[in-house]
């Protein structure tokens, strides 16, 4: 199951752990990603809290914690090649992985009709 933030960061959820990223809209809007500042493996945060940073050529943009959770891995390769936040941005573009503290908040996050909806307007 897919599930959108409305600041435009996206998760694949299975079970109690999900994947995160930022959106095709999120990389339109900042352009060239040229660095990204990853969150610590073990570090937990409560939902809407930076984890990460995204820049690219034109700026800075927080990249924030979706639901409550803890860091089980971040994409090195992302860290190590930035522009796949901006061409493969729900695939190998990932930021990180989380174990969900509490599975039901994702119940209260966009689905993709809700989040197209809401990135058009």
């Amino acid at each position: 199951m897919i599930k959108y933030t409305e600041d435009h960061e996206w998760l694949q959820i299975d079970g109690d752990t999900a994947v995160v990223g930022i959106t095709h809209h999120a990389q339109d809007a900042l352009g060239d990603v040229v660095f990204v500042d990853l969150p610590e493996v073990g570090k937990s945060f409560a939902a809407k809290e930076v984890a990460g940073v995204v820049e690219s050529v034109k700026a800075a943009a927080d990249v924030y914690m979706p639901v409550d959770g803890e860091i089980t891995e971040v994409n090195e390769d992302l860290r190590g090649d930035p522009s796949m936040a901006n061409t493969d941005p729900l695939g190998k573009g990932w930021f990180f992985k989380v174990k969900l503290s509490n599975p039901a908040q994702a119940d209260a996050l966009l689905d993709e009709t809700a989040y197209k909806a809401f990135s058009a307007g």
